[in-house]
């Protein structure tokens, strides 16, 4: 699968295109709204088009590729062609987290059982869903073998349809493994240095919380023939979380932070 696209790869110097993928979108909302109005491919995709924006502005040499710039959802074969018929040198993958919160029984009433002599009296319980979570910030994932599932169950149980993006590669799979190896051999340094450089630009440029650089086996990566990094910018389920994440200021924040590790990123493998 990446075999020639690594020696492709392996031959370029620094940073000239960047595949921007707004998680998402059309039929697949992603993780759902909270409180506000936008559901996760809202905000991933206006984030990306401010960072596009950012890098198109400030970073002429710099071909800027988007998997899409409207509300609609592309395979994940889809933005692994995008990415690699561009032979692009990074590929960045927007989203946003969140957690499968709690289920709490709660009685509200009682019932009779039974008759005659027998014949009682019985709580009934009603089972309480609360979304809200305490966990809060960013964090950054590289391809690996690990698997963090919360959002994929948060996903399943509060949106209208289970999604398959980002996509979890089945770690018990051979070919998965071969996969991991062969991506960790090429890019998983690069993406390393990227997603830490993200994490630590937006503590810089946000003052929120940084949880760092995680692994996960995430297809969206590992069909991608380049260094790339899975962006999550925060809990769509955190009050003040989703606050943030639909404001233009935090917006702004967070694609402006993105950008200035990209520009750090492209400026390390110039020299």
């Amino acid at each position: 699968m990446l075999g020639s696209c690594q020696q492709g790869y392996a031959q370029k110097k620094g940073v000239k295109k960047i595949v921007l993928d707004a998680g998402h979108g059309g039929r697949d909302p992603g993780a759902r709204r909270f409180r506000l109005i936008k559901d996760e491919k809202d905000i991933a995709l206006d984030v990306v088009l401010k960072l596009g924006k950012l890098l198109n502005d400030s970073l002429k040499d710099v071909e800027v590729i988007y998997t899409r710039k409207h509300d609609f959802y592309p395979e994940l074969k889809e933005r692994h062609a995008i990415a690699n018929n561009a032979n692009a040198d990074l590929f960045v993958s927007i989203h946003v987290n969140a957690t499968a919160g709690t289920r709490t029984k709660v009685q509200n009433g009682y019932k009779y059982v039974g008759k005659g002599s027998k014949r009682r009296k019985v709580p009934v319980y009603t089972t309480v869903v609360n979304r809200e979570t305490k966990a809060t910030g960013t964090e950054t994932y590289i391809l690996g073998l690990h698997r963090t599932s919360q959002k994929e169950k948060a996903i399943e149980e509060f949106g209208d349809n289970v999604t398959e993006e980002p996509g979890l590669l089945d770690e018990n799979d051979p070919m998965t493994q071969i996969l991991v190896a062969q991506y960790t051999q090429a890019f998983q340094n690069k993406s390393i240095s990227f997603g830490d450089k993200v994490e630590k630009s937006f503590v810089k440029v946000t003052g929120r919380k940084s949880a760092g650089v995680k692994q996960k086996g995430l297809e969206v990566l590992a069909g991608s023939a380049m260094p790339g990094v899975l962006i999550e910018l925060g809990f769509i389920n955190n009050v003040e979380d989703e606050i943030y994440l639909n404001s233009e200021e935090g917006q702004h924040q967070l694609a402006y932070a993105i950008f200035r590790a990209i520009r750090e990123y492209k400026a390390e493998l110039s020299r």
